[in-house]
Formats: C-alpha cells, sequence, structure tokens
C-alpha cells in the first residue's frame, strides 16, 4: 500500500510509543499489518488464560473470571436491559415527523448491520459508528440529535445491535486507501499510549491488567470489548454507549475528558472493533 509522507512519520511514532507498553503484555506489536495484530492479540489470552475459548471473549470478564461469571448467569435469568430493548424497538419503528424513519437510513432496513460497524468512510475520509449515522439520520429528516452517552440513542443502538445477535464482526481496511490503514493506526496507537497524571494506557488495564484488581474492579479483556455494547452497567443503573464507557476511562486517567464520537473515541473503536472480528455481536450486554 502507498502511504504518504506524514503516514510514513505517524507509522513510526506510533511503533515507538506502543513498544513499551506491549512488552510488558508479553509480546511485541512493531507491526503495521491489521491481521497480524488481531493474531497476536487472540495469541496473548490464549496464553493467558489458556482454556478459555475463543468465542467466549464476547463475555467480556465473565469469559476469564469465574466467580463473575456465576453472579452474571444469576443476573441474566432477567436480563436488566429487556425494557430497553422494548423501548428501542418502538422508537425505531416511530416514523420521523416527515414521515420517514431510522430504516429508510440504513441497509437492509437497519436490520442485522451492526456487525458491519465501524466502518471506513471513503468519501468523507472518516471512521463512522453506528451511534453517530443514528443521529445522523435524524438530523437528515429534520430531527434533533440525541445525546450520545445514555437514553434514546442508546435504546435505539441496543435494538439494532439486538437483531444482529449471532452474525461475525467483518470489519474492514480498504487496501486501497491509505487514510483507513491510518486511522487505524491511529485507533491502535490511542490504546497503547499513555495518558493523564496516572500514566495510564488501555492497554495497561485490558490486557496484562485485565482480571487483576482495581480496587473492587475486575478489569475485562480488549478482546471482544466492543461486541456487547450498549450495555447496562450496574455502576450507572442505566443503558449506555461505548464512547460514554470510553469517556469514564479516559476521564479516570485523571486525561482532560475527550467528548463521545471524538475523532479519537471513533479511530479507537475501528481498532477495537477490528481485533474483534471473527467474534459475534451479543450487544446489548449487562455489566458491572
Amino acid at each position: 500500500m502507498q502511504k504518504t509522507k506524514h503516514s510514513l512519520l505517524s507509522v513510526g511514532f506510533a511503533v515507538l510509543s506502543h513498544a513499551a507498553v506491549a512488552a510488558e503484555s508479553g509480546f511485541t506489536l512493531e507491526t503495521v499489518d491489521p491481521d497480524a495484530d488481531r493474531l497476536a492479540l487472540q495469541a496473548f489470552y490464549q496464553q493467558r488464560f489458556p482454556g478459555v475459548p475463543l468465542e467466549e471473549y464476547v463475555n467480556g470478564i465473565y469469559a476469564i473470571d469465574p466467580d463473575s461469571r456465576k453472579q452474571w448467569d444469576a443476573l441474566m435469568e432477567f436480563p436488566p436491559y429487556e425494557f430497553d430493548l422494548e423501548e428501542g424497538e418502538e422508537l425505531f419503528n416511530t416514523p420521523f415527523a416527515n414521515g420517514q424513519g431510522y430504516a429508510d437510513c440504513f441497509e437492509n432496513g437497519g436490520i442485522g448491520i451492526r456487525q458491519k460497524y465501524p466502518y471506513w468512510n471513503r468519501e468523507e475520509g472518516s471512521v463512522k459508528t453506528l451511534e453517530q449515522e443514528i443521529n445522523e439520520c435524524r438530523v437528515k429528516n429534520g430531527e434533533e440529535p440525541l445525546p450520545w452517552k445514555k437514553g434514546d440513542l442508546a435504546k435505539v443502538s441496543a435494538y439494532m445491535a439486538f437483531t444482529s445477535r449471532g452474525k461475525v464482526f467483518e470489519i474492514e481496511i480498504p487496501a486501497d486507501d491509505s487514510r483507513a490503514l491510518q486511522a487505524y493506526l491511529d485507533g491502535k496507537e490511542f490504546f497503547y499510549s499513555k495518558r493523564g497524571q496516572l500514566n495510564l494506557s488501555c492497554a495497561n488495564c485490558h490486557l496484562k491488567g485485565s482480571r487483576i484488581h482495581v480496587r473492587a474492579d475486575l478489569p475485562g479483556p480488549a478482546l471482544g470489548h466492543p461486541t456487547h455494547f450498549p450495555v447496562v452497567r450496574s455502576k450507572w443503573g442505566e443503558i449506555g454507549t461505548l464512547h460514554r464507557r470510553y469517556e469514564g476511562c479516559y476521564r479516570d486517567t485523571r486525561s482532560v475528558p475527550l467528548p463521545p464520537q471524538a475523532d479519537e473515541f471513533r479511530k479507537l473503536e475501528y481498532f477495537q472493533t477490528y481485533m474483534s472480528n471473527g467474534l459475534v455481536v451479543n450487544g446489548p450486554g449487562a455489566r458491572k
């Protein structure tokens, strides 16, 4: 793939910034090959938690911590997102004032498409997320955009995710567009770069830190992280989006918060979801 001078410089910086953090986790990510990254991440977890099938990683911490799994199994007898799903379906099927609806904005009427998000939009030259396009659909039809983190947006997204349950993620990085690879690498760099007063990266908690107590919390694995969103978190007491979780994690490092759907977060989602290629959609979910 041809790269601009700027892209090559960015790739070089990404490799340097990743190396120290990746080394702490026992493997090397000095590559610009996304599929090699994905296989390396899978191999890391297979070595770290032998005997856990890869397909279990859609269940987050409950894939790797038996005690947490027992509590979660009991909770899921009556999933806390059931009412959100019902409301999300109703919202999805309620026409806008102009007579159009969400189904008119999406491929296949918006049903069974969650596994294709986020994706690289060649025309706009940017990563597009499902929540972003839900709000763009509203604006296009004369409606006000919804708040990014919770509420109706999360409910509509949850319903769309539910219609895709069991479908395998198929995130693509177009080989003929170097901007797409750069967006992936920017997301990868963000994941491994330390930040904030606590000097922590996403990788610190969700690679080697998986299933190691941080106060009362057990961080889940990075593999499969985006598959189950939106989620009802006990801490939130309601359903919320992936970018709400990103914002909270970012704040926890004592960094100046980035807003949901910031360019950095969309690229992070692009990277993380590509790492989950081969796993299935199982959202919405329930977490601590």
